[in-house]
């Protein structure tokens, strides 16, 4: 594993990109950094992450600086790209004769990109925070509530009355829901009981948690976190052998074939300096998974951040997209060592940087709220009232939807915008008629185009 460092006179960046490389051939690195101070000079290092002395060739080598503006701008092109699509209304009579100066009222009822956050069971009959959740996002998961330590604590007394009153929440509220997760890999993180299993105890205890969390949540939950954090652990591997986590992945699809099966891992994209978690370990375990004929159809990145580093993350981002997989952003959150604006400030890049990304389909916050606080970063406090990382979100809620939109047919009949992506409500006023409709916009590089009859 070859890492790239910098050092100019100010600073120290500890990894701006790695690469997976092989002896006589050559391999791609990218990677990125921000400079917090002015420098006259900058060096990058290429070495070996393990220490051992090796020789390292380097060619075609490019630097390609960026101002914040600059950056900014690029994010809006994508955005105004990928995120939106232009749509012409045409308004004609019943001859299908086109109408000039028809009145039109075109309003944006849902969003196509799903932007959440985790719940916990303190949301369960709190009407405020579910008020407050619900106005702002289309997508949940459920923090600790579908873990195996919380489903079954005791061997064989297995309950999912928290979990199923949560589900209930989230379709009552027509709010999609990620499945988190099936088996988590760290011994920390596995049920008590389980620690001490044989390996045929052990075997029949997965299989019994897989096909119960399955047949009860079939069909509900549009992704599933089949074996969390694989990357730096491997409890049920190094007790059950190498093909453990294929035996898991192929049940789960064949319990519920409609969900999405995700791996979900941290310091992915939030650094390159775990050499767990590079992004070509990321990617050598998928293309590992998929070999075996495995349906892995998710790339989770957990994101808990402390200070983020846009270009890298980007970087990391454009590599995993050569995947082709759909990505998502699953638990994303600032250190609580930081200040409360500074979270503020760092929640929005991360976000602007995932969302102006064309291969992010999804991004999930790791904000569940209890009586105490949060994990790291909380949006709201206990009244309700936002903290800056909720005014942070609230600001781009609002920058990223299309709202209300009021014009007038021309000469054509025709009235044109830019949209997100969604569902909408058209309203036509011509005279004394007026007519309602519903249509959706999805991603296309060519207009939308919509006739109504009037």
């Amino acid at each position: 594993m070859i890492r790239t460092t910098l050092e100019t006179e100010k600073e120290t960046h500890d990894c701006i990109g790695t690469v997976s490389a092989k002896h006589r051939c050559w391999s791609f690195l990218k990677g990125g950094f921000v400079l917090n101070w002015p420098s006259n000079l900058s060096i990058i290092f290429f070495q070996n992450a393990d220490g051992k002395d090796i020789n390292i060739d380097v060619a075609s080598p490019s630097l390609q600086p960026f101002t914040k503006q600059q950056w900014r701008i690029n994010q809006q092109y994508i955005i105004n790209t990928q995120r939106k699509r232009a749509v012409t209304i045409h308004v004609s009579d019943s001859n299908g004769r086109r109408l000039e100066g028809a009145s039109i009222c075109v309003e944006q009822i849902s969003k196509d990109f799903p932007f959440g956050s985790a719940i916990a069971k303190t949301i369960l009959g709190n009407v405020p925070y579910q008020n407050w959740f619900v106005k702002r996002f289309n997508a949940a998961v459920f923090e600790n509530e579908l873990k195996w330590y919380a489903t079954e604590p005791d061997q064989g007394k297995v309950n999912y009355t928290i979990s199923d009153q949560m589900l209930q929440f989230v379709r009552t509220n027509n709010i999609i829901a990620r499945g988190h997760n099936i088996f988590w890999e760290d011994p920390k993180y596995t049920p008590p009981w389980v620690l001490n299993l044989t390996g045929t105890q052990l075997q029949s205890a997965v299989n019994s948690r897989i096909h119960s969390l399955m047949s009860q949540y079939k069909d509900e939950f549009v992704h599933w976190d089949v074996s969390n954090e694989m990357l730096h652990f491997d409890f049920y591997e190094e007790r059950l052998g190498p093909n453990a986590t294929l035996h898991f992945f192929q049940t789960a699809h064949k319990s519920d074939p409609l969900a999405t099966l995700f791996m979900n891992d941290f310091n992915v994209v939030e650094t390159c300096s775990d050499v767990k978690s590079t992004v070509d370990a990321y990617i050598s375990r998928v293309r590992e998974l998929q070999r075996n004929g495995i349906f892995m159809d998710g790339i989770g990145l957990e994101g808990h951040f402390t200070i983020p580093n846009p270009p890298l993350i980007r970087a990391i981002l454009d590599k995993l997209a050569t995947l082709g997989l759909p990505i998502w952003l699953t638990e994303v959150d600032i250190s609580k060592t930081l200040d409360r604006d500074a979270q503020a400030n760092y929640s929005e890049e991360v976000l602007r940087e995932g969302f102006s990304h064309p291969s992010v389909n999804g991004i999930m916050l790791w904000t569940a709220l209890h009586p105490n606080g949060c994990y790291q970063m909380c949006l709201t406090d206990n009244n309700f009232k936002n903290l800056p990382a909720g005014d942070a979100v609230d600001k781009l809620l609002q920058e990223w939807q299309t709202g209300r939109v009021e014009g007038v047919s021309d000469v054509h009949g025709s009235y044109s915008f830019y949209g997100f992506l969604g569902e909408y409500r058209i309203s036509v006023k011509y005279g004394n008629n007026t007519t309602k409709s519903t249509f959706s916009l999805s991603r296309g590089d060519e207009t939308r185009h919509f006739t109504i009859t009037i």
